[in-house]
């Protein structure tokens, strides 16, 4: 494998991957919400935000407007357009940035409850970073919830062949870029490196199987994500062009079988800024 590279975003903004993620929130949100369990009056901070679909469902749980930071100009435009589409653009304040600065006024450090972010630490090579601004953001005994992903959780069944090969391949495609796959495990530890009192240590669900309604977008985003990092795959060397897309054959004929199923979980780390 190749020595990692500066720290870049892999899957990108194309449409097909905005469509990707779109679909990512419906199928996530409501259990990320469950975890949240926000209970109304809450002063949110979300970074990474992308196209701000959770950062709208939480300012609907909350019903407070949502601070929502991320550094792509064409998700934060994006999200904009859909919040705007659902009538709902008074819930988020959309503000282009960088997660380890965010863009906040001097009064709104150390002003916020709750700071999250979802999907943003496994894509950068000083996460720390982040977290310190998420503990500094919140106010004394303010919440700083990281959600992030721990890949080598991914579990199909029956397996398909060749599938082993090609998740350590895109798993690969992180480290290639400087980014971290199995950040997940990692959250508490980072709670402690940035000062904050661990709470809750948890997991999102995130899986289905065949007969299930929600299955065959499960198995969209899945394949999404692969393909996405194709490119980057190729680049570093990790798996060749034939073997990919045999690979993704099965994969897509793995999805047609009755007792096919998939289980993840996303990684949920909770602390507290001490009093």
């Amino acid at each position: 494998m190749s020595q990692p590279g500066p720290s870049a975003y892999l899957h990108g903004t194309t449409p097909p991957e905005q469509d990707r993620l779109s679909l990512l929130n419906d199928l996530l949100n409501a259990g990320s919400l469950r975890e949240l369990g926000l209970r109304g009056g809450e002063r949110i901070l979300d970074l990474g935000s992308g196209l701000g679909q959770l950062a709208r469902a939480m300012a609907r749980a909350a019903g407070t407007r949502v601070v929502a930071i991320e550094r792509s100009a064409e998700q934060v435009a994006d999200a904009a357009r859909r919040a705007e589409r659902a009538g709902e653009s008074a819930l988020v304040d959309f503000r282009l940035g960088d997660a380890t600065l965010p863009p906040l006024r001097e009064d709104e450090w150390g002003a916020f409850d709750v700071a999250h972010t979802r999907f943003l630490l496994e894509h950068l090579r000083e996460p720390l970073a982040v977290v310190r601004s998420m503990v500094r953001a919140v106010r004394p005994g303010g919440r700083i919830v990281l959600e992030d992903d721990d890949h080598d959780l991914m579990r199909l069944h029956p397996e398909p062949p060749g599938f082993a090969r090609l998740w350590q391949a895109y798993q690969g495609s992180y480290v290639h870029l400087g980014n971290d796959p199995l950040i997940g495990r990692r959250l508490v530890g980072l709670l402690v490196e940035a000062g904050a009192e661990p709470v809750r240590n948890s997991c999102v669900f995130f899986g289905s199987c065949a007969g299930a309604p929600q299955f065959p977008a499960y198995v969209a985003n899945l394949i999404g994500v692969i393909e996405g990092a194709r490119a980057v795959i190729a680049d570093a060397g990790l798996l060749d062009a034939a073997d990919f897309d045999r690979a993704l054959a099965t994969l897509r004929d793995w999805s047609r079988l009755p007792a096919a199923a998939l289980w993840y979980a996303v990684a949920w780390a909770e602390g507290r800024r001490a009093a």
